[in-house]
């Protein structure tokens, strides 16, 4: 269990279980942010089965094998340190862990294609047929193979036809859909807590018995009345619908954040308000920059792709606005940066603050700040990155994929934070990391060229505070005082939130604080 105090802290002790006369071999195919991590803590919790994590990449599993693990997840080294060569192994022996596999989970990247039919909707399945036709070449005894990959609905009928077509003597397969639910960043909390462990199979003996097998394993520390049992179409669909489902939930947050900024009125109390229902609740309403990672952007385009497939293109439409959202929220918040350095950013040092796609993770994949920076790079603005956890090697790589010119010297990765915004006009803050919250920000000012402009794209900053050192601040989901009137608007700030608590406390009195509207030639008081 994670211990009281830290999130981040496991406890990596554990109870001998008792040993049975045959030792259960679980093996995983794919060493990635999936297969790692949930074998990982697997071999934690069940110190009775041998857990093998194979992979054809040679670099990736001597990561794994090293003292520097090639994924960032707090929590993930310990675990991964207590169990590594007692009944937890990384090898690139694929053959050999499938033929003395139980339990095989299938974890390899599911990309959306690139080109075809389909292309940048449909999921590219070519490294689940591999892993299928490696199972079937190296298997002569019967297997359990689990999806644990995000597929589309009925590949398990894909995976079942070519390990039937190419089973060799003594084998037999029972297929389960064993789908992941974990936020990178929080992983090993979601692995070690889940709120839930869906397992699909077959309406058939062979595949309850599998799926009774499976369940076992979990139950070595999942209460049993989270493990919840479906058909496979089932429980592969509603991986893909949790996932858009939570990318709706943002987006919706970042329309109505374009709508906070024209009024007035603030998407954070906005937030606050919605979640209280109990109908919605309150995760997943923080507007931002747009959402990022492969999960919520890929599964929502595949949901498209799925329901076009099946000809239904108003479900298909209703889905693909989730995704044109997100993208408009990203160059939105771009295209601001521009507006407020006076419609150029040619030959200007803008500091961007965060290029993981979240914070406590090192990945960037789909990150928003790739967007927001190839805009303002292609406008020519000199950009200074710093990212506490993302390698200057992955921001320019990630750049030059994007279609940034030059990217490796046109774009500076900074050491830290102050490194990064001495010298610029702007700072953008594009992921939600905790130290930004702890910067000297009266010492970045000083070392910043006037006036100084910060565009908070993760609402972590106190954004008065910044006022009152001299800084101009632009926020999602709030207006914003135009240069000079930020004295006057945190006094009005103040003022509401001062009579909020009176009104409050006597609601027959009046309020008489203006409310603040945006108008084209800036800010004025709304007319009542």
């Amino acid at each position: 269990m994670l211990s009281s105090n830290s999130s981040s802290r496991v406890n990596c002790e554990v109870t001998e279980a008792a040993v049975p006369e045959r030792r259960m071999t679980v093996v995983c195919l794919g060493a990635g942010y999936v297969g790692g991590p949930t074998c990982a803590v697997m071999a934690l919790k069940c110190p009775h089965i041998d857990v093998h994590i194979v992979d054809i990449s040679s670099s990736r599993i001597d990561a794994w094998n090293s003292e520097h693990l090639p994924i960032y997840e707090p929590g993930l080294d310990e675990i991964v340190f207590a169990c590594r060569g007692r009944n937890l192994f990384f090898s690139t022996d694929v053959d050999g862990a499938i033929a003395a596999a139980d339990i095989i989970f299938i974890s390899v990247n599911t990309p959306t294609k690139v080109a075809g039919e389909g292309a940048g909707s449909a999921c590219d399945l070519k490294y689940i047929e591999s892993a299928a036709r490696c199972i079937a070449a190296a298997s002569t005894s019967p297997k359990i193979v689990v999806e644990k990959s995000t597929v589309p609905v009925r590949t398990a009928d894909a995976v079942r036809s070519i390990l039937e077509s190419n089973a060799r003597p003594g084998a037999s397969f029972a297929i389960l859909s064993n789908p992941e639910f974990l936020a990178e960043g929080t992983a090993i909390t979601d692995l070690l807590r889940p709120d839930r462990i869906l397992i699909g199979c077959a309406e058939s003996p062979a595949g309850h018995a599998a799926m009774a097998a499976l369940a076992d394993v979990y139950a070595n520390w999942v209460p049993r009345d989270r493990i919840v049992g479906m058909n496979l179409w089932s429980s592969e669909l509603a991986k893909v619908a949790a996932n858009a489902m939570l990318g709706q939930r943002i987006s919706s947050m970042n329309a109505l954040s374009a709508i906070c900024e024209r009024t007035g009125a603030n998407i954070t109390e906005v937030a606050r308000a919605i979640g209280l229902d109990s109908r919605i609740g309150p995760k997943y309403l923080n507007a931002g920059i747009g959402y990022g990672g492969t999960c919520l952007e890929k599964d929502i385009r595949a949901l498209c792709w799925l329901a076009h497939s099946l000809n239904l293109p108003e479900v298909a439409h209703y889905w693909s606005q989730v995704t044109a959202i997100n993208d408009w929220q990203k160059l939105r918040v771009a295209r601001q940066v521009l507006r407020r350095l006076h419609g150029t950013v040619t030959g200007k040092k803008i500091a961007v603050l965060g290029f993981a796609f979240k914070k406590n993770t090192g990945d960037t994949r789909e990150s928003a700040a790739i967007a927001l920076c190839k805009f303002l790079a292609d406008d020519g603005a000199r950009l200074h990155v710093y990212d506490p956890k993302v390698s200057a090697d992955q921001i320019h790589a990630d750049l030059r994929h994007a279609g940034v010119r030059d990217a490796d010297s046109s774009v500076v990765a900074a050491s830290d934070a102050y490194a990064a915004c001495h010298g610029a006009h702007a700072v953008v803050v594009c992921t939600e990391w905790d130290e930004f919250k702890a910067i000297d920000f009266a010492r970045v000012h000083k070392g910043m060229l006037r006036p100084a402009y910060v565009f908070d794209g993760r609402l972590v900053l106190d954004h008065a505070a910044l006022r009152k050192i001299g800084f101009v601040v632009d926020c999602i989901g709030r207006a914003s005082p135009a240069p000079g009137e930020e004295a006057a608007w945190n006094a009005v700030e103040a003022a509401a939130s001062s009579k909020a608590a009176a009104v409050i406390s006597s609601p027959t009195k009046k309020s008489l604080v203006p409310v603040f509207a945006r108008q084209d030639s800036g800010l004025a008081p709304a007319t009542s």
